[in-house]
């Protein structure tokens, strides 16, 4: 089965990347390095309990996409309790708007936003009002 099990942000400030993650998601992070051979950071995003994945920070080894270019890879999206406090401390930890919030009309909010790395992200907060 070809179920998702780990993810990797590509990042050209390690500690900027870890910052970001850990103020707006709650993120935590272990120096995974010695065992990748090079700069690697696990991310540990969640309770075991619950469902989720966790992932890693890795140090880029390519430039990074270029603005307005198209997706060239996967796109995770966090599930939230607050969306709008969620945005808030993705703007004042240094991220900015993709694509603004907009409804899934009776499921969800739901937005894209830029990390301070330039990489893509999407958060997704439940509500069946939503419209």
């Amino acid at each position: 089965m070809g179920r998702v099990v780990h993810f990797e942000i590509h990042v050209n400030n390690m500690e900027l990347a870890k910052k970001f993650y850990g103020e707006v998601f709650g993120w935590s992070f272990q120096d995974w390095s010695d065992f990748a051979g090079l700069s690697y950071w696990g991310a540990i995003t969640g309770d075991e309990k619950e469902p989720g994945i966790n992932g890693a920070l890795i140090q880029r080894q390519s430039p990074p996409p270029e603005a307005g270019q198209g997706m060239n890879a996967f796109v995770c999206t966090m599930g939230v309790e607050d969306y709008d406090a969620t945005e808030g401390k993705i703007i004042s930890n240094g991220g900015k708007v993709a694509m603004p919030k907009a409804a899934l009309t009776g499921m969800a909010w739901q937005g894209y936003y830029f990390d301070t790395e330039g990489n893509i992200f999407g958060i997704h907060q439940p509500d069946v009002n939503a419209k």
